[in-house]
């Protein structure tokens, strides 16, 4: 009899162990039905065959199956969502979504204004080219915890423009001249026949569209702030080249130009882009539009030339 019952504690008998085999009440958790539990292969329970068991086994599943029919609201059990959909924890369709978490949204936020500190911080010299900057320090003078500062400069070095380096943080890039040199000519490669192509098939109008933009230029170069120079700069290029309708190469000519924004390394990066170069990079911008304005195909092709010629 002992060898009966410990046989029957194993193989989880409903006879014996006292529950159905298969099914697991969860009253306990807020009075919901039964839960199905994946059925697993068994011993048969000594003294009986090998038929009986398998018979018992079949009411089980039985049960268990009109237990789940029950919940799903088949049979007259309760609707699909009731009790024992929320006493387990289920999804129902009738709840309302829940808003995405507002601490994720502040936290994108953050790091996207800490992204455009470092970079309007790069492109004024105020982070050194060559050197190391933790995300624990940049964190404390910007006054937020180090992780947006961590993924912003992760960012950066995704476009070049800082490297990691382990245990320390990240370094400035340093570049020269030769190196600037080379960003205009791909430049040049790209835009200008482009911007060839397109002076002469956009209406007048559309070019017209695009006045705000050159003169925001002329101001943002009259202030001296070269940051405020470069975002008005590429944003007139960016509206320029986007009546191409290719948002790739409009997107691959951004990344080079904000490339070619960051300073020099060494005394040339004090004078290599004054006061006086920035306004005449802004002139260039309000003749280019005149021209295309004016269909002047020459004129056209002459300052775009220039224009990339005279890039530093």
């Amino acid at each position: 009899m002992k060898q009966g019952a410990q046989g029957s504690a194993v193989t989880g008998d409903p006879d014996v162990a006292g529950g159905s085999d298969g099914v697991e009440g969860v009253g306990g958790v807020g009075g919901g039905g039964p839960e199905v539990r994946a059925e697993v292969p068994r011993v048969p329970v000594q003294g009986r065959s090998v038929e009986e068991e398998r018979g018992g086994r079949g009411e089980r599943v039985e049960r268990a199956e009109r237990s789940e029919r029950s919940e799903r609201g088949v049979d007259g059990g309760p609707e699909r969502g009731g009790a024992g959909a929320v006493a387990r924890g289920e999804h129902t369709h009738s709840e309302t979504p829940i808003p995405r978490p507002r601490p994720l949204v502040q936290r994108a936020s953050v790091r996207g204004q800490i992204l455009d500190a470092l970079r309007t911080a790069l492109v004024t010299g105020e982070l050194t080219p060559g050197a190391v900057y933790s995300a624990p320090a940049l964190g404390e003078r910007f006054g937020v915890s180090a992780t947006p500062v961590r993924e912003a400069m992760q960012q950066l070095a995704l476009e070049g423009a800082v490297e990691v380096v382990p245990n320390r943080g990240f370094r400035v890039v340093e570049r020269g001249a030769r190196e600037l040199a080379e960003l205009a000519e791909v430049r040049a490669l790209i835009e200008v026949p482009v911007m060839l192509r397109l002076a002469r098939t956009v209406s007048v109008e559309r070019w017209a569209e695009l006045r705000p933009l050159a003169e925001a230029t002329v101001r943002a170069a009259s202030s001296g702030c070269r940051a405020t120079y470069a975002e008005s700069d590429r944003s007139f290029h960016r509206a320029v080249l986007g009546y191409c309708g290719n948002e790739q190469l409009v997107q691959l000519a951004d990344d080079l130009h904000r490339r070619a924004q960051w300073p020099l390394v060494g005394p040339v990066r004090v004078s290599g882009r004054g006061h006086a170069d920035l306004l005449a990079d802004a002139a260039e911008h309000m003749a280019l539009l005149d021209a295309l304005i004016a269909r002047d195909l020459d004129v056209v092709r002459s300052l775009v030339g220039e224009h990339f010629a005279g890039v530093r």
